[in-house]
């Protein structure tokens, strides 16, 4: 039986590492091939069969209930109810919209959208929008987070932006929404939002710096409700009612044991549902569940067993959870737990025990974080050892209590008071550590390193009696010193961003980096931090030999003071003046410029007399073995005229589209001076500007340019030097993105 239980496992986890989803008759095939080979001793197979079938079935109706192609950026009036608990940040509130339908055409049954400047918008109630609708879609980048699989993961077919709208009936039935309102209007000395996120799992009420703290001391999962907060609470429960039933307490007329179990279950079952039953809550109910069943029974239960059960259970309820990193770090770092104190001879004293299963979770994690491109604390090891008692056994039941208190005066927002004041006291010590100790972004590395590095994690696991144990050390180190790839002199490698409505391009030598604009800044949206940090991390540059911003317009700029905080910056140039962090400035972009890195020429161009800013773009020309690309920022007509009196208006291979592909730039002049083979455009999906204009893109076709749109293709990869066709990240095949259009 068990197995069946680990082929099944098997085959609902495939359809995590499918490219494409199997046709609809091998579905029908699969599930018919299983039952006839069911009775012959085959049962493994025929459960990787059910499994594998069942997974495929339900991503095949998440991709059926997506917005229709024809009606991606049209504006429709929609009705439905709102779900989930909406967030308000700095003027916008995104909320998700269930059930909804329009009367005219069949939408998708559930929508992620954005009011800005709306009213306050709470859960449970009907609204009539107007919104302009979206096919799901995030930004494509390099080992970063796969937002469209996040999406899908949620079963949300939509996305869009509310226009207007009208709201239909009040909140019914909004119970979680309710209580987070109680929570945020609660005196808890400034950490409301800290508490909304422990009791409710929602992470809104935390600010920007809060999660950067969180997220470098490794303790994420302690402000997101996690399966361990789920055991305390059911371990509570039962020792509570076997301590009564003890000292004869209990009721003589009930059975302790079954009330025991059934109460301890019943109250992990409540705050399940009270966090909103996300993938690490509903695997501990799982687990929870079976170890009181076995118990009930009289029966021993193995460590593995039910670990199995629940990620079958788990993964049999929505298959499509395998999408979510947060499923993955769930059961591994449990799988983590048994495999290294399951089976061991001999007690250990309980503060040895505690500290070494930190360390171990942060050795087993580290590989599966690297793969997922997620940062790795190295303090959090240290920092859970105090962190985690802190908020179980000091914060979180203050925080309960005081939540299910509410209703008595005073009682109820007393304790939460306490709890938010324990709160505060930690954040205050984990910015202190996670100021000397920032969480580390390793590079991406070749899958044989990764292979290594994770059987060195393995080794490490082992009991300590293991042969040859030690060799762990040096294989899992690669993953902070792994083999780094060396570009070829005389060759350039090219990585256009994708930032949406704003620009960020990396040029590459063999020792040396320039980043060429760092992205928008709207608000709070910081594409900087966000998306440029992160890449330029994963792609293993440790340092910037140049910052060079073309313009302040902030779609360029913006993200400039992150990219400085967060590396070491060599020299900075800007087209015109930009915000820096204070004590720092950039030197003016110089026409005639010119310098060489491992044979690589890169030279410069600007128009110092003009007029706007966009005109003010400094310009640049990065030649690599006879092979061209010229970035210009946002020059348009004016200065595209003044540009052809240069020297660097010569035939170019590849040019960055100038202005996102406005139409008052790449005009006829300077595409038949430049005759390029294809043009790189950065732009916003759906962005407000109407970038590329039409008439741009009839210029391109005419002269049979090759288009690559980062907002249609992701992030696009040229290398400079090799004459050879830029590569972009949506020919990634996997099934829950849409395929990448070709370049015309």
């Amino acid at each position: 039986m068990r197995t069946g239980m680990m082929a099944l496992a098997l085959g609902l986890l495939t359809l995590r590492f499918l490219p494409a989803l199997p046709p609809v008759w091998l579905l029908i095939l699969m599930p018919i091939a299983g039952l006839m080979v069911l009775p012959f001793r085959t049962y493994p197979l025929a459960f990787f069969l059910f499994g594998f079938s069942w997974a495929c079935v339900q991503a095949q109706w998440a991709l059926d209930d997506r917005l229709p192609i024809q009606l991606e950026g049209e504006t429709r009036w929609v009705e439905g109810r709102v779900t989930g608990l909406p967030q308000n940040s700095e003027g916008v509130v995104r909320f998700e919209l269930s059930d909804s339908h329009s009367r005219r055409t069949k939408l998708p049954k559930r929508m992620r959208l954005a009011w800005y400047d709306g009213p306050p918008v709470n859960s449970g109630e009907r609204w009539r929008l107007a919104v302009k609708l979206k096919r799901p879609a995030g930004l494509l980048n390099p080992h970063a987070f796969d937002y469209d699989a996040w999406l899908l993961a949620q079963r949300i077919g939509a996305t869009g932006t509310v226009k207007a709208g009208e709201k239909l009936a009040d909140a019914r039935g909004a119970w979680r929404d309710s209580l987070r309102q109680r929570l945020l209007a609660v005196d808890a000395q400034g950490r409301s939002g800290a508490l909304a996120a422990l009791v409710l799992g929602d992470g809104s009420g935390l600010s920007r710096e809060d999660w950067r703290v969180l997220q470098d001391t490794g303790t994420v999962h302690l402000l997101v409700i996690s399966g361990q907060h789920i055991g305390l609470l059911a371990g509570v429960v039962y020792l509570l009612i076997a301590g009564l039933a003890r000292y004869g307490l209990w009721p003589a007329r009930l059975p302790w044991l079954p009330w025991a179990c059934g109460l301890a279950f019943a109250a992990a079952l409540g705050y399940g549902l009270l966090a909103g039953f996300d993938v690490p809550v509903r695997r501990a109910c799982a687990m929870i569940g079976l170890v009181l069943l076995w118990r009930l029974r009289f029966r021993h239960l193995g460590a593995w067993w039910p670990l199995l059960l629940a990620l079958n259970g788990v993964l049999l309820m929505d298959p499509l959870t395998s999408l979510q990193p947060g499923f993955w770090l769930s059961f591994a770092a449990v799988a983590v737990l048994i495999f290294t104190f399951s089976g061991r001879l001999g007690p250990s004293p309980w503060w040895q025990t505690w500290t070494r299963a930190q360390w171990l979770i942060a050795i087993g994690l580290c590989p599966l974080l690297l793969i997922l491109g997620l940062p790795v604390s190295i303090s959090g090891p240290l920092v859970n050892l105090v962190a985690v008692p802190w908020i179980s056994l000091l914060v979180l039941p203050p925080a309960l209590l005081g939540t299910l208190l509410l209703p008595l005066p005073y009682v109820g927002e007393g304790l939460l008071w306490l709890a938010g004041g324990l709160i505060d006291w930690l954040f205050m010590g984990l910015a202190l550590v996670a100021g000397e100790l920032p969480a580390w972004m390793p590079m991406a590395i070749p899958l044989w390193t990764w292979a290594l590095a994770a059987t060195g994690a393995l080794l490490l696991l082992m009991p300590a009696g293991v042969p040859m144990r030690w060799l762990g050390w040096p294989m899992l180190l690669l993953l902070a010193l792994p083999p780094r790839p060396m570009l070829a002199e005389g060759i350039a490698g090219v990585w256009l961003l994708d930032v949406g409505q704003g620009l960020a391009i990396l040029v590459r030598t063999r020792h040396h980096s320039l980043l060429y604009d760092a992205g928008p800044r709207f608000g709070g949206m910081d594409m900087g931090a966000r998306v440029v940090l992160p890449a330029l991390h994963k792609l293993g540059v440790q340092q910037l030999d140049m910052l060079l911003i073309s313009h302040a317009h902030a779609d360029h700029s913006g993200g400039a003071k992150t990219v400085v905080e967060g590396l070491p910056v060599r020299s900075i140039v800007g087209g015109e003046p930009f915000p820096l962090p204070q004590g720092l400035h950039a030197d003016a972009c110089e026409s005639g410029r010119q310098w060489n890195w491992d044979g690589v020429s890169f030279r410069l161009w600007h128009w110092a007399s003009a007029q706007d800013s966009n005109s003010r773009s400094c310009v640049l020309q990065v030649e690599a073995g006879g092979e061209r690309l010229l970035l210009t920022g946002d020059i348009e007509h004016a200065a595209e005229q003044a540009f052809l009196a240069s020297p660097l208006a010569v035939a170019t291979d590849w040019l960055q589209s100038p202005h996102h592909g406005s139409r008052t730039s790449s005009s006829m002049p300077l595409l038949n001076a430049l005759q390029p083979k294809g043009a790189l455009i950065s732009r916003g999906n759906g962005n407000s500007f109407g970038h590329p204009h039409p008439t741009v893109i009839a210029r391109y076709r005419k002269l049979e340019m090759g288009i690559y749109d980062s907002a249609e293709q992701g992030a696009v990869h040229l290398q400079l030097g090799t004459f050879q066709k830029p590569a972009t990240m949506r020919q990634q095949r996997r099934f829950w993105r849409d395929p990448a259009p070709l370049a015309e």
